[in-house]
């Protein structure tokens, strides 16, 4: 008998800096699905938007409707150990977390991401985050905590900018790596240009 539904997202596969952030989102039988009517994948929402609804969904979690667990898996990991492995071990993290039984759980999860073996009810879906809810929440309040992450990077590192473009690869995040190097902070393995 499936009990939840639990969407799984990622946010900062491919930044130059900061952590690799995943959400299981996870809602119970007879969760209403109004609460997240016109939710939308949160690279197509304003900052401003996703703030929203970061703030809808912590309303229902405290309120016991959703509930949701993060993991983030930083730099030098990712650097040491590769994505893929990283990606994996914050999956498991993730639903270790949410203590719900693989076998009343049904996982939805995006693009190219797996839950562990014994999670026989899940499914991976292309652009999952704009197709189902569960996802699209995940999504959402995975994006917000990365951000909010390397808004305060920022404060200890204000030469490179990344309140502004959150650690990925733009032109004047490079300059500034060229300019004065990696902060420990900086996936040494994608700096390729230096």
């Amino acid at each position: 008998m499936l009990r939840f539904l639990v969407g799984i997202d990622e946010v900062g596969r491919g930044p130059l800096a900061g952590p690799i952030t995943l959400c299981a989102f996870s809602v119970a039988n007879g969760f209403d699905f109004e609460n997240l009517k016109n939710i939308k994948d949160s690279k197509k929402l304003s900052p401003q938007k996703r703030q929203e609804w970061f703030e809808k969904i912590s309303k229902l979690r405290a309120q016991g409707a959703v509930t949701f667990a993060l993991s983030s898996v930083a730099a030098e990991e990712i650097d040491t150990m590769g994505l893929s492995h990283c990606v994996r071990k914050a999956i498991r993290n993730i639903l270790t977390e949410l203590h719900n039984h693989p076998l009343e759980t049904e996982i939805r999860l995006d693009g190219s991401l797996y839950a562990p073996r014994e999670f026989i009810f899940q499914k991976t879906i292309i652009k999952g985050d704009e197709k189902e809810p569960v996802i699209a929440a995940a999504s959402i309040v995975a994006k917000v905590t990365r951000d909010r992450y390397m808004d305060e990077l920022a404060k200890i590192y204000p030469l490179y900018g990344f309140e502004e473009h959150k650690g990925y690869g733009t032109a004047n995040h490079r300059k500034a790596i060229k300019k004065y190097g990696p902060t420990p902070f900086h996936r040494k393995t994608f700096l390729h240009f230096l």
